[in-house]
């Protein structure tokens, strides 16, 4: 058979198409878990707020073992599903965010330390030299290409593309990769994870401290004016309705916008109002001052569109629509 050998490897085109395959596979399974899993849990009542985030992580690990079984990339399962679901308006979503966090950061701690038995501090010298070379090269050449690559169809401005190059991609993850050779006794693999292993840490520890420098070189640093609100939200399932919970922040325009001013759907209101530590039930005559808290209840069908009404009052005022401002449904968007 062309292009292959009679030592049992596999001709480059069907390898090709083995890794797509994977690639293409772990994709659709990974998205659609991720979005019907979104869509489920915007519509489940659950008795206990801590399961949401368990629900996620268990979406996640679905991910990953419905892509195992079905031959495809489990990798790109999870990380696709997990994708969705960060940037989806989830129930409780800042509480399942802040337990995402909490548990990568345990993960990682555990993983460095890990990886740091395998490695052997007196191996390290001989691998900073071409770990040095290797990662300029990445530096200088290959990371400005691929990001040129990547972003010129999105039209992103040269400096941001430089600022991208620069930063790069830095972690566990390389390392863990450079694990592989290892555990298949590769000729060589020792070499390789040392060489890996120092690229990472010297790459992430030079680089690391210059990125706010490099991002003031570029002119692409803007200071933090946040004008947004949070917005959490929680199904009542058996009333078909959606509870959503506001802080108004100091640089936000809703201060001084009085209720009606909101122009919500007809099936959503602000039932409590909580100012300085006292809550009272608002009229029409109430305005929303900073740092105030609110609740409200509206129609599941309009939860979004009253969400999305709250973020452009936010933003540009009572007179949002007269601006353009249309608002989004969710923080991310």
């Amino acid at each position: 058979m062309s292009g292959g050998s009679g030592d049992g490897t596999h001709p480059w085109y069907l390898v090709l198409a083995e890794v797509v395959g994977e690639l293409a596979g772990g994709s659709v399974i990974g998205i659609g878990i991720g979005f019907g899993g979104a869509w489920l849990l915007r519509r489940l009542a659950l008795p206990l707020v801590g399961f949401y985030p368990l629900v996620t992580l268990a979406l996640c690990v679905l991910a990953f073992a419905t892509a195992d079984l079905a031959h495809t990339s489990g990798f790109v399962a999870v990380y696709l599903c997990g994708l969705v679901l960060g940037n989806a308006a989830l129930p409780h979503r800042a509480g399942t965010i802040g337990f995402a966090e909490g548990l990568a950061s345990l993960a990682q701690i555990g993983l460095f330390v890990l990886l740091g038995l395998l490695v052997s501090p007196s191996r390290l010298v001989d691998a900073l030299g071409p770990a040095l070379l290797i990662g300029l090269v990445l530096l200088l050449v290959a990371r400005p290409l691929s990001v040129a690559a990547s972003l010129v169809w999105f039209r992103v401005p040269v400096s941001q593309q430089a600022f991208i190059a620069w930063a790069g991609l830095r972690g566990a993850v390389p390392i863990v990769l450079a694990t592989f050779p290892i555990a298949l006794d590769v000729p060589g693999a020792t070499q390789v994870f040392d060489t890996v292993f120092v690229l990472v840490v010297v790459f992430t520890v030079v680089q690391g401290w210059s990125l706010p420098a490099m991002a003031r070189l570029l002119r692409i640093a803007t200071p933090v004016t946040p004008r947004d609100i949070d917005v959490e939200s929680a199904p009542l399932d058996e009333l078909g309705a959606e509870l959503m919970q506001l802080r108004v922040p100091d640089t936000s325009r809703l201060h001084g916008v009085y209720l009606p001013e909101l122009r919500l759907p007809e099936d959503a209101a602000v039932v409590l109002v909580v100012r300085d530590g006292r809550p009272f039930v608002p009229d029409r005559e109430t305005r929303l001052m900073r740092g105030d808290q609110a609740l409200l209840v509206s129609a599941r069908g309009s939860r979004a569109e009253a969400e999305r009404r709250l973020r452009a009052v936010s933003r540009a005022g009572r007179l949002a629509t007269w601006r353009g401002e249309a608002g989004s449904p969710s923080e991310t968007d």
